[in-house]
């Protein structure tokens, strides 16, 4: 079987003479600050050993071609220690690791993956060197024949580039010469059914309402970082971004998903935000019942899975709790094709082109497990007729240009990081190996705890990045997210709203 052909950058000689030693964009300098000197990693589960070989000489081929994976990034003494790329060669055997196993002395797989990944947050990677590295740990888990760990500097790029890079080396599995197919997400625009004045004074009420949304948006955003902190809770951080991390992923249902959304008249991020609001306020109220010694009914062992339980509730009232929710930028909201990124001229950019809103979650135990739904799909609709967004990605990169701000507040500010990447459609093949999951995480953030979602054919995973010293038993946060579901399909269903199945 042949290998991926190498991926061709379209560039003039002049383009690239000019890119020589261009500087890095202020969002990318952000992660290299030490509060928040960042890392993506990638989780990739696959159903057959790794082949080495193969797998090298597609790297080879397509990766070692991306100008970005193929640079340097040094200080520049003229702009006054500015970092800048440098084209460079690369030796591939730097960039991949394969750690020695003992395959006899392991009793538990998953954890030695866990344990793996965890030592590796540990690390950083050499400037010496382009920041990336790829580890291959050939060894059977509960889903996958094999392991490979993807990490990135964050400063190469955000989570839509990395994904739309590594869809592009990858095929359907079950046509190894077609490119799989690309999620996008159109933005959509309502038709007017009237004309004339009716028609202007809705486009002026949705003018109106964008920018009072933005407005409150942004002076929320300024409150936070000059004085308006979250609630200090169990699983506030201190916000150290330099501590370890304990990576855990949780594989749900996206049929699920889609049947609560379309049952509810929502959108997919919307259920996953919701059953994630009440998925917290289950750990968080069995947190606080163990500072006061108290056995949480929702706990108890005799409980079916899935089934609704009036819990006493030991959570303080009106907890401020926000997460920092990414948001990409770019024109599509999908994952766009590297030739696409790369070409001159393109809409679609390469880099870290994301924002962020303050996404206000309600932790709270609700009579009615939809209401965590539904204040996700009242929060998300404001968030979505805003600008919020992007004058926070403006805003950064403003002050870091004009006054060399090192620290920004918000993120720390805030309780969690979320955010939520749509993968590919039907099952992949990566550099000629079959996938069985995708998951995208992050390390070097200030924030104890990063939610990450992905989408991969029909399943959705789920994907959690702590601290553990802040949150000693990750699976069992994923335990009550997953419950969360259940209890919130279960109830539509008991409604009359959705089929059993």
């Amino acid at each position: 079987m042949q290998g991926l052909k190498p991926i061709r950058v379209r560039k003039e000689e002049e383009e690239e003479k000019k890119e020589e030693g261009e500087p890095l964009s202020p969002v990318a300098r952000i992660f290299h600050e030490s509060h928040s000197n960042a890392y993506i990693t990638v989780f990739m589960g696959f159903k057959t050993p790794v082949n080495l070989t193969i797998f090298k000489a597609n790297i080879t081929k397509t990766l070692l071609k991306h100008p970005r994976l193929s640079s340097l990034q040094v200080m520049d003494e003229k702009r006054g220690g500015e970092m800048k790329w440098v084209k460079t060669e690369i030796n591939l055997d730097d960039h991949i690791i394969v750690p020695v196993i003992d395959h006899q002395n392991i009793d538990c797989p998953d954890k030695f993956v866990e344990d793996y990944a965890s030592n590796l947050s540990k690390t950083q990677i050499s400037k010496s060197k382009p920041m990336w590295d790829f580890h291959f740990l050939n060894i059977k888990t509960s889903e996958a024949e094999s392991t490979v760990i993807f990490r990135v500097h964050h400063s190469i790029g955000d989570g839509i580039s990395l994904m739309s890079l590594l869809i592009s080396f990858s095929r359907k599995a079950s046509d190894l010469e077609s490119l799989p197919t690309i999620p996008t997400v159109k933005k959509r625009y309502e038709k007017n059914s009237g004309g004339g004045f009716r028609q202007f004074l809705e486009r002026l009420w949705r003018f109106l309402v964008l920018c009072w949304n933005t407005f409150v948006g942004l002076v929320m955003i300024i409150a936070t970082v000059l004085f308006l902190e979250d609630t200090e809770t169990p699983i506030k951080g201190s916000g150290d971004g330099s501590v370890p991390r304990r990576f855990v992923h949780r594989t749900i249902s996206l049929d699920d998903v889609k049947s609560v959304k379309n049952a509810m008249g929502t959108t997919v991020n919307d259920v996953m935000v919701g059953i994630t609001q009440a998925g917290l306020s289950q750990y968080l109220n069995r947190r606080y019942a163990k500072l006061l010694n108290v056995k949480d009914t929702y706990a108890e062992e005799d409980k079916k899975e899935g089934e609704a339980t009036k819990s006493k509730s030991y959570l303080p009232k009106n907890i401020r709790m926000r997460a920092s929710f990414i948001v990409n930028l770019r024109k599509d909201s999908g994952i766009q094709a590297l030739d696409e990124m790369m070409r001159k001229g393109t809409k679609a950019k390469w880099g870290n082109k994301v924002g962020y809103v303050l996404y206000p979650f309600t932790i709270k135990l609700r009579d009615d497990p939809l209401d965590y739904v539904r204040d996700a799909k009242v929060v998300g609709e404001r968030k979505k007729a805003s600008l919020e967004a992007l004058y926070a990605y403006l805003g950064n990169r403003f002050l870091l240009r004009f006054f060399g701000i090192k620290k920004f507040g918000l993120p720390s500010q805030t309780t969690l990081c979320f955010s939520s990447v749509p993968g590919p459609q039907e099952e992949i093949s990566f550099y000629e190996h079959p996938m069985s999951y995708i998951a995208p995480t992050c390390y070097g953030q200030p924030n104890a705890l990063l939610i990450h979602v992905v989408s991969y054919v029909n399943k959705m995973k789920i994907v959690l990045s702590v601290d553990e010293n802040i949150i000693p038993d990750p699976h069992q946060l994923c335990d009550d997210i997953q419950n969360s579901l259940k209890l919130i399909k279960n109830s539509l269903i008991a409604k009359g709203l959705l089929a059993d199945s």
